[in-house]
């Protein structure tokens, strides 16, 4: 099978890998589309020095199991589910877990990969598979939800007008908050706008506005330290984003303003799809190319350039 291999002389695409051979539990899945992401970015510069098959954004055709036939999504978190961790309903931080294209388990950058049965959740067919492929991000932004009360009360930045920085806008603004997001990208701050969302430019931002809850999505080594000069006393610092590189943002203002630091990572796959099987998030315009897994070089240059949102593969039909 085709897959897109990541190695310590970089990417390269393997055109008669073997393919992936499922355990007990497992399902081979059929990849149709795939979506690359800042993590899979992250993880070329050295992030968690992974080696191996890239991808965990995805949609496919389940093989085998309950699901047999039909169109499914997977969360990417692979946990052993019988550690104390999993058993405190705590599978996505289990300290033996894989992760899909990240961790220990090879990604959907190939014709196939597996997944155990119990990350797969199945697509409705009113979603189209390209918008499926969001799912996982999706989550993931919905997880703030989760994490942080936030009603109109609250004035909320989002920094970072890219893929991530653009779905967690839309589900916050779902709360009716007092909701911006600040960027540097006139065209991709207008797609927000064109769904209702206040946008600033970063060099224009009136920095004596300090927000109660700033979210960190800018993929960025500056990003925290930003982040800290925009949430008022006592607020709190949500940061979504990995970045492989060094950070050396100075602690002491966390300390002095009091301010709470939350790392937020993977979310619930149920609310995701519910929210793109209702309409309540558009990520129709956030498609800037659609490639063939052959064309990998070409749509990792597309993910990197500044005026592209989200890039896809296109595997099979």
């Amino acid at each position: 099978m085709r897959a897109v291999r990541l190695s310590p002389q970089g990417l390269d695409l393997k055109v008669d890998f073997p393919p992936p051979q499922p355990t007990e539990n497992e399902v081979l899945v059929r990849v149709l589309k795939a979506g690359i992401c800042e993590t899979d970015l992250q993880l070329i510069h050295g992030y968690m020095g992974f080696r191996g098959t890239l991808g965990h954004e995805f949609v496919g055709v389940a093989e085998s199991g309950r699901y047999a036939g039909q169109r499914v999504v997977g969360a990417i978190n692979c946990a052993c589910g019988v550690c104390e961790t999993c058993q405190q309903n705590r599978p996505h931080h289990c300290p033996h877990r894989s992760v899909l294209g990240i961790l220990d388990r090879d990604g959907a950058f190939a014709d196939k990969l597996v997944l155990p049965e119990r990350n797969l959740y199945p697509v409705d067919d009113s979603i189209p598979t390209e918008h499926a492929v969001f799912v996982e991000p999706l989550a993931a932004a919905l997880r703030i939800l989760e994490q942080v009360p936030i009603d109109s009360r609250h004035r909320v930045l989002i920094l970072g007008d890219g893929r991530l920085g653009n779905l967690c806008a839309q589900a916050i603004a779902t709360t009716g908050a007092n909701l911006a997001v600040v960027g540097k990208h006139p065209e991709k701050l207008a797609l927000l706008i064109n769904e209702g969302i206040t946008t600033h430019l970063l060099d224009n931002l009136d920095l004596s506005k300090r927000a109660d809850i700033v979210v960190d999505c800018t993929g960025s080594e500056n990003g925290f330290s930003t982040a800290l000069k925009l949430v008022r006393p006592e607020g709190t610092i949500v940061l979504k984003t990995t970045v492989a590189g060094e950070q050396t943002t100075q602690l002491w203002p966390v300390v002095v303003d009091e301010v709470k630091v939350i790392g937020s990572r993977c979310g619930n796959f149920v609310p995701a799809l519910e929210a793109l099987r209702q309409h309540r998030v558009n990520v129709a315009p956030m498609i800037s190319a659609i490639r063939p897994l052959e064309d990998y070089h070409a749509a990792f240059d597309d993910a990197r350039r500044k005026n592209m949102i989200k890039v896809l593969f296109h595997i099979s039909d």
